[in-house]
């Protein structure tokens, strides 16, 4: 299989540069990174792709058991790095991909080397001892609005998702984003998401991470960032300045800074 082509992989920046892997989340696309390229692109061989049924990746390659854990995902990140023969890379992973890259990184120790975590949530459900913002019932009301009525959940979500009231085009983007998926794929991916329970896995980290979370964020509350970080030994944390739960686009300053710090203190 042309693994490019299945995860529509698009390779820019300085060609002998130290490699970073961008990875969107739950209902986006690479495109999500557009606002971080420009700043990685000077110094790193950045390289971006979409998870298989999102973007402009091979939806003929979508495979609704492969896709039903977050197992599967990281096997997209793991083909993609053998594909190009990557060793020792940065990935930067968005929402819920902060938790593939973990797996990917366990998967493949040689292909990635640290991770950025922006706005991560190990579970979206809150349980004794932990609160991940979310109630069951909440969780299972989502799942069903968006299983009845995908477009309608997308229009009235994705403003929430991105925060931010006062700059509605934001809003406006997600929304567009959600709404180019398959709606079919795009509840698979939602059922995997947000009923997704990752905590034992933060614990095998042990390469460099840093976890950037925002200071208010409907999806991952400071709380999650602050779990985040106390399970991973050696981690960092960072709050960005920013509210909504994508900082890439809401705060791209603040956000490529903080990465940018981060990278430049490994090499």
């Amino acid at each position: 299989m042309d693994i490019r082509r299945r995860n529509n992989v698009v390779i820019t920046g300085r060609p002998d540069g130290p490699v970073v892997v961008l990875a969107h989340g739950f209902g986006c696309d690479q495109n999500m990174w557009r606002l971080t390229v420009p700043a990685l692109a000077e110094h790193y061989r950045v390289v971006l792709f979409d998870y298989v049924g999102s973007g402009r990746s091979d939806l003929t390659a979508w495979d609704e058991e492969r896709y039903s854990t977050l197992q599967g995902y990281a096997q997209d990140v793991v083909d993609v790095c053998e594909e190009l023969d990557l060793r020792d890379a940065a990935f930067v992973g968005h929402s819920v991909s902060a938790m593939v890259g973990v797996l990917a990184a366990r998967a493949a120790p040689e292909r990635i080397g640290s991770l950025v975590m922006v706005a991560p949530s190990p579970r979206y459900i809150d349980t004794a001892g932990y609160r991940g913002g979310f109630s069951a019932e909440d969780i299972d009301e989502l799942l069903a609005s968006l299983e009845s009525n995908y477009l309608g959940w997308s229009a009235a979500m994705a403003p929430v998702i991105m925060g931010n009231p006062e700059r509605p085009e934001l809003g406006e983007e997600l929304t567009h984003s959600f709404c180019a998926t398959d709606p079919d794929i795009a509840r698979a991916f939602a059922r995997t998401t947000f009923l997704s329970d990752s905590r034992d896995d933060l614990k095998t980290v042990v390469v460099p991470t840093l976890v950037l979370d925002c200071v208010q964020d409907v999806i991952a509350p400071r709380e999650v960032g602050a779990y985040v970080h106390a399970e991973i030994p050696g981690s960092t944390l960072v709050t960005l300045p920013a509210t909504g739960h994508c900082p890439q686009l809401s705060a791209p300053q603040a956000t490529n800074a903080a990465v940018l710090d981060f990278l430049r203190a490994l090499r």
